[in-house]
């Protein structure tokens, strides 16, 4: 079948996921700081919903049992000239 992507930003696959997982790796964050998930371009939008269903598969938990994981700003990239646009407005 080939390897299952589930960060396309940071190409981890369905494979290390699960390897993490029996190495002991169990919550959101730990695997998240294991393998670099959700801190792509994309900061998290699709491989942590991915991560979380596996997680809560492999570990046999329900949706509500499961801590999500901490969302730090910027939620969404911005370009750096709307921070550079901002700065200069305030010296007129």
């Amino acid at each position: 079948m080939g390897k299952v992507i589930v960060c396309r930003c940071r190409d981890v696959t369905l494979d290390m996921v699960e390897e993490a997982i029996e190495q002991g790796y169990t919550t959101v964050e730990e695997l998240k700081r294991k393998l670099r998930l959700g801190m792509g371009p994309c900061q998290g939008r699709t491989c942590m919903r991915l991560l979380a269903g596996i997680l809560r598969r492999k570990l046999g938990l329900k949706a509500g049992e499961l801590q999500h994981h901490r969302i730090r700003p910027p939620v969404r990239p911005i370009p750096i000239g709307v921070l550079e646009a901002e700065a200069y407005e305030g010296e007129d």
